[in-house]
């Protein structure tokens, strides 16, 4: 596949989508979206793709918002539109892939670029990494899920804080409210994400992708995430990953999935 401004790799069940628009900080306008959107449908479908680590190009920014250019002279109607689209084709698309997808924040994560790691399944950063949905401070508010995922991943109190204040914190601050999960320098934050990756791999894709549509349902409005629960906890024991996982155990060694 070929992309303008990403860039992707693909290597032993990893793949690494880089979004590499570095004269612009990464800004997500409407093409990158686009190719997102088309690059992790395409990781989706790869029965051989197991993790996604997705980050940006450069040192300064994983992507440090959205390419304001495009929308500044919307109407309402396109504003409503905007954010629509662009939480089907790529915030909601992520978050409800069964490919588990790591975000490598490296440096600035502000407004859409917070927004698309919120959407990530979960996050890694680099120490000099700065997050923040500045939106309110040109008279709007986030419209790729960020009102949503980011009450939900660090509470209420602190995302009306983050949200009305405009504000960034550091990648410390992040790690001790839960909006990431590790820290680390910049140097070394592809190998940690790729470590963690490792971890996950050696585990079923079958389960993980179950998981996954637990975890989620739980944040649904309508939806009760226990019954999924059960389903998909009943669901497992049809599977031959089950089977391998469960006989692996009992004969004391590891598993080797077929859903892998």
């Amino acid at each position: 596949m070929n992309f303008e401004n990403i860039i992707l790799e693909q290597h032993d069940g990893l793949a690494q989508l880089t979004i590499n628009r570095p004269k612009k900080l990464n800004a997500l306008n409407k093409d990158t979206i686009q190719e997102l959107h088309e690059a992790f449908k395409a990781l989706e479908d790869d029965a051989d793709t197991k993790v996604i680590l997705l980050t940006g190009s450069g040192e300064k920014a994983f992507v440090a918002g959205a390419d304001i250019s495009e929308f500044a002279h919307f109407s309402e109607e396109e504003g409503k539109h905007l954010a629509k689209q662009g939480q089907e084709k790529l915030f909601d698309f992520v978050s409800n892939l069964s490919t588990p997808v790591i975000a490598a924040v490296n440096g600035f994560a502000l407004g859409g670029g917070l927004e698309l790691a919120m959407a990530c399944h979960f996050r890694i950063a680099s120490d000099n990494a700065k997050m923040g949905l500045p939106e309110v401070s040109l008279g709007v508010i986030p419209g790729y899920g960020g009102t949503q995922r980011l009450a939900q991943l660090i509470g209420k109190g602190k995302a009306m804080e983050l949200i009305m204040t405009a504000g960034m914190i550091s990648a410390e601050e992040a790690l001790s409210c839960g909006l990431v999960n590790y820290v680390t320098p910049q140097d070394e934050l592809l190998a940690l994400g790729e470590k963690l990756a490792s971890k996950i791999m050696r585990n079923s894709s079958v389960a993980i992708a179950a998981a996954i549509r637990a975890v989620n349902d739980n944040y649904v409005d309508g939806v009760n995430g226990f019954e999924t629960e059960i389903e998909e906890f009943g669901a497992c024991f049809a599977t031959e990953d089950f089977k391998e996982g469960t006989t692996a155990f009992l004969e004391k060694r590891k598993p080797s999935f077929p859903g892998n």
